[in-house]
């Protein structure tokens, strides 16, 4: 059975896309950035906007029936890879004990300028 979890951005119809899906005891979350309201939060703050795309694939997660405990692999696409210790502070303030596979890459821009990380999760209900 597969299921979607919606945010409720005015973007997932219009792209075609859900905030997670999760499929028997598997959950996929999509790229997360720090977009609250239309508006991005912690703007040229790189570890304030990893921990808010963090609560988001949190808040996701438990909608999917899940937690951040049952997330195996994280992927962090940033615009300035120099930055790469705020984001991974942030990242390892929620994962430090759960420690999935992780990776962080530098990609040209995100769909926002404001942007400066965009986070997917993958998680595996036991």
């Amino acid at each position: 059975m597969r299921r979607l979890i919606g945010s409720g951005a005015p973007w997932e119809a219009q792209v075609g896309y859900s905030r997670a899906v999760r499929v028997g005891n598997v959950v996929q979350v999509a790229g997360t950035t720090a977009t609250v309201n239309g508006a991005v939060v912690g703007v040229n703050d790189a570890y304030e906007q990893t921990r808010v795309a963090l609560e988001i694939i949190r808040a996701a997660l438990e909608d999917a029936g899940a937690r951040l405990e049952d997330v195996v692999r994280t992927r962090m696409f940033v615009t300035d890879i120099a930055r790469w210790e705020e984001v991974g502070r942030a990242h390892g303030e929620v994962f430090g004990d759960i420690r999935p596979a992780a990776t962080m890459v530098q990609v040209a821009g995100l769909i926002d300028p404001a942007h400066l990380i965009e986070i997917e999760a993958e998680a595996i209900v036991s």
